[in-house]
């Protein structure tokens, strides 16, 4: 039960901090949110924790709240602006993964404490960086394809909740998919393989609804960097 509840504090605060970082620094904000929610997401999907019995890793929210940044950005910005993000975030992982995979390979000193914490942490094996990799790419650009073309669909203001779920639900479904299949296939044996794909994205998406709210206050915040794009009629 502990879990539960620290689970929903855990995204309460990371959406308010979500906010309060586009609420400070508007548009750069958010190029920075994806920057580091990349990388961050990266390290917790290491931790597993159990919930209803179920073994889940972290990661999720924060993983979720980069399609937030992009969704946001195409509805306000435009479609590049979005690309723009996602690029960011792809460059940030990939920098990051070679400078740690850099750092564990010194030697350290006798009296370190460190080196099998962050060999744990960041000495990914192959496959897992491979499917982060490929996952992010590969959902990312379908989740900036898919919101334009529901935008054209669903232009009405009052229709965002339908842009960034549609967009981030197909999407989130793809990551999934490609991550676990890239990541596990072979791994575990088909029955464990799908509980972990079915859970991984029945999470992602419970999250993804519970994000809309918080999304629509972030589309009333106003900057005269908003004149850029013209809202939806």
């Amino acid at each position: 039960m502990f879990n539960l509840w620290w689970g929903i504090a855990f995204m309460i605060v990371q959406f308010l901090l979500w906010l309060a970082c586009y609420r400070l620094f508007g548009k750069t904000g958010l190029y920075a949110w994806v920057g580091f929610a990349t990388v961050l997401a990266n390290i917790q999907v290491v931790k597993t924790i159990e919930l209803f019995g179920i073994v889940m890793t972290l990661g999720n929210t924060i993983y979720t709240s980069i399609y937030m940044s992009t969704d946001l950005l195409n509805e306000k910005y435009g479609q590049q602006e979005a690309k723009k993000a996602v690029w960011f975030g792809f460059f940030s992982l990939i920098a990051a993964t070679l400078i740690m995979q850099m750092a564990i390979r010194f030697v350290p000193q006798p009296e370190d404490f460190s080196q099998e914490s962050l060999e744990k942490i960041f000495g990914l094996t192959p496959r897992l960086a491979a499917g982060s990799l490929c996952a992010y790419f590969i959902s990312q650009f379908l989740d900036v394809r898919v919101y334009s073309r529901l935008r054209a669909r669903f232009p009405v203001y009052n229709q965002f909740w339908i842009r960034t779920n549609g967009s981030t639900g197909l999407s989130q479904l793809v990551d999934s998919l490609v991550f676990c299949t890239i990541a596990f296939a072979g791994v575990y044996s088909a029955d464990i393989w799908l509980q972990i794909f079915i859970t991984t994205y029945v999470l992602k998406l419970i999250i993804s609804i519970a994000s809309t709210p918080v999304l629509y206050a972030a589309r009333s915040f106003k900057f005269g960097e908003d004149k850029s794009r013209p809202s939806a009629a």
